[in-house]
């Protein structure tokens, strides 16, 4: 196994889960669930495309079909599903096809991951209900995508923890302004 193909069953504390999210670039949003209670740790990756043990330049030159992604460890006893989802259909813009912000390119797109096909459908009606309030604020259609996780792959060390090693770093994540719940 390459150093950073991760078996997403390995390292995993027995009462804790694991969630993927994409929502623009990692360094953004691995910081937003830094804070939620229950997040036990995070890493930042690729996952969604086909290309193996990809580096960050393969990701960014758009040919491997992968998304910057944030992987969450959480203990469902101390942070609920809901609370997780709060966190990422408000800390970026899911309407954005393929981009958040400045930053632009499939990479950057929202997009869900999840090992568990029983989490599909707490996933969807988070969706639905999120697009609810958006329709409300004439606020456009949701375009994230939802899946089943196939591989994850462990970013470079530089890009783990990165805006904590480097508070003053770049973050375009900024959500549409309306709340989930």
């Amino acid at each position: 196994m390459n150093n950073l193909e991760i078996d997403v069953n390995l390292a995993k504390p027995s009462d804790h889960f694991q969630i993927f999210f994409g929502m623009g670039c990692f360094w953004g949003a691995e910081k937003k669930f830094w804070s939620v209670e229950g997040v036990l740790t995070t890493a930042v990756g690729y996952a969604g495309g086909h290309k193996k043990n990809p580096k960050y330049d393969d990701v960014c030159s758009g040919e491997t079909g992968h998304a910057e992604v944030v992987r969450i460890f959480y203990n469902p006893r101390f942070t609920s599903f809901e609370n997780l989802m709060k966190v990422f259909w408000e800390s970026h813009n899911p309407t954005q096809l393929n981009r958040q912000g400045n930053d632009i390119g499939t990479q950057y797109r929202s997009i869900i991951l999840t090992d568990k096909n029983e989490l599909f459908p707490k996933i969807e009606s988070s969706k639905k209900k999120y697009q609810e309030k958006l329709d409300l604020n004439s606020a456009g259609k949701i375009q994230t995508e939802i899946k089943l996780l196939e591989k994850f792959y462990l970013a470079e060390n530089y890009h783990q923890k990165y805006l904590h090693k480097n508070p003053n770093g770049y973050c375009g994540l900024g959500g549409t302004g309306i709340e989930y719940i």
